[in-house]
């Protein structure tokens, strides 16, 4: 039985994409392995929206080639956005590269890499000496109802939660984003569809659903109506609370240009929905915002925050933040941490800026040097932990209803599990017996960013 390795970087619709076509390979017969040296098909996923993620890819790559230079039928393939956005000069890049196959394509892997293996082990019966290589696909193009193609999940035991993509792409033009390039436009998912996978990921045991989508709140503005006054985004979430069996839903990200008063009010009475939405903001000036293409001004921002706040009481938000971005002066970036201070997110991501090929923003003037930019992201880290730490810390003493997700992935032999706030929580206790189940959980440590309790079982 053959073996196929998939690394996944960056973020959670790669996953997602991932885990599509790991079902596809382990229905085709296959065995996925977390062992590269004995997979005899090698496939990463990565994102372009950072110039690091494709070079750790790169890196990775080349890395596996030359361990497994011995085992010359070996299948190697990149997939996903930078697949997408680089094409062919991948192979010159990676001479020995069997496949690049983009992101509308993931439903056409499997007949890829499983052909190039099936030919070359054929071959090798017939003539051991004979060469291997060759024979490579490129396959990048566009296909209509590709977002439909993202449904399967392999499933694993005591699964607790999933991820469900509701819709590809993105019509929105920031100018430090390829998105849209490797993405394509908009394109939304039936409800329906949608809510039988959720109810099939019920059915397994699944309690917790996570919805993606680029910019997952304006989830078919292009495709489907409203009704009542309700976006098709509100709609979905009403439908899948509805769903017998799930517990949580959360979804990620959404677009401030989206955040309409109907989403606000979900809150109000969908109390499936979990108390954490993340949030990007990416900067608390407006002179930034505008250059960066975000049709929204930092007061628009707030607004919705603190409306979200006021609908569902103890709401953590998360965001992201970029620094560094072209023309920022000090000024700007002092905006954005009184913003940070003011919003008291939960936690962000902060970034460097990145020059990404073919955006707008990779050739403005005023780009900053390096060493600029790192002073930045410190200095703003360390006003994002400390609220984080606080944060974290007024939890201990307290009783939280945490979702046990299984074995701690950093300590085996302890359970992990999150706070409908997304905090997690670290504990003691039978992954058989509680994987899947909120539990009351007793918060008796903080390190910072990880809570430590002890279950309060009947």
């Amino acid at each position: 039985m053959p073996k196929v390795y998939v690394r996944t970087y960056g973020c959670q619709m790669n996953e997602r994409d991932s885990e599509q076509v790991a079902r596809m390979f382990t229905e085709g017969g296959y065995t996925v392995t977390e062992d590269e040296r004995e997979a005899d098909a090698v496939l990463i996923n990565t994102c372009s929206v950072r110039d690091q993620a494709e070079q750790k890819a790169l890196g990775k790559m080349g890395a596996m080639m030359h361990a497994g230079r011995d085992r010359k039928h070996v299948v190697y393939g990149f997939m996903g956005c930078m697949a997408q956005s680089r094409g062919d000069e991948l192979f010159k890049a990676v001479p020995s590269l069997d496949v690049v196959v983009g992101t509308q394509k993931y439903h056409k892997v499997f007949e890829y890499v499983d052909g190039i293996l099936q030919r070359r082990l054929e071959a090798r019966m017939d003539d051991p000496s004979h060469s291997l290589r060759g024979a490579s696909v490129c396959d990048i193009a566009e296909e209509e109802g590709s977002q439909n193609t993202i449904r399967d999940h392999a499933h694993k035991d005591y699964q607790a939660s999933a991820f469900v993509s509701i819709m590809q792409g993105c019509n929105m033009r920031c100018s430090f984003c390829i998105v849209p390039d490797t993405r394509g436009k908009e394109r939304g998912r039936p409800i329906a569809d949608i809510v039988a996978e959720v109810r099939h990921l019920a059915e397994k045991g699944v309690r917790e659903v996570t919805l993606l989508g680029q910019i997952v709140n304006l989830y078919g503005r292009t495709e489907f109506p409203k009704v009542d006054g309700k976006s098709p985004f509100v709609q979905l979430l009403e439908a899948v609370h509805g769903v017998e069996g799930i517990e949580r839903i959360r979804f990620t990200s959404p677009h401030p240009i989206g955040y309409r008063e109907d989403l606000v009010a979900a809150f109000t009475y969908l109390p499936k929905l979990c108390s954490h939405i993340h949030f990007p903001m990416q900067s608390g000036s407006d002179r930034i915002l505008r250059d960066m293409r975000r049709p929204y001004k930092n007061a628009r921002f707030v607004e919705i925050c603190e409306n979200m706040k006021a609908a569902r009481p103890g709401l953590a938000i998360t965001t992201d933040i970029i620094v560094g971005f072209p023309g920022e002066t000090e000024e700007d970036f002092q905006a954005t941490i009184d913003t940070v201070e003011r919003l008291q997110f939960d936690n962000a991501f902060v970034f460097r800026y990145s020059k990404r090929r073919n955006t707008p923003a990779a050739e403005m003037d005023g780009q900053l040097e390096e060493t600029e930019k790192e002073s930045r992201n410190q200095r703003l880290l360390d006003v994002v932990n400390r609220i984080a730490k606080e944060k974290h810390a007024a939890l201990v003493g307290t009783r939280q209803q945490v979702l046990c997700e299984g074995p701690s992935k950093t300590n085996a032999s302890r359970l992990s599990g999150r706070t409908s706030q997304n905090k997690i929580v670290i504990f003691d206790g039978d992954p058989a017996r509680l994987t899947g189940r909120i539990l009351d959980i007793q918060i008796e440590e903080s390190t910072g960013f990880t809570l430590y309790g002890t279950p309060c079982l009947t």
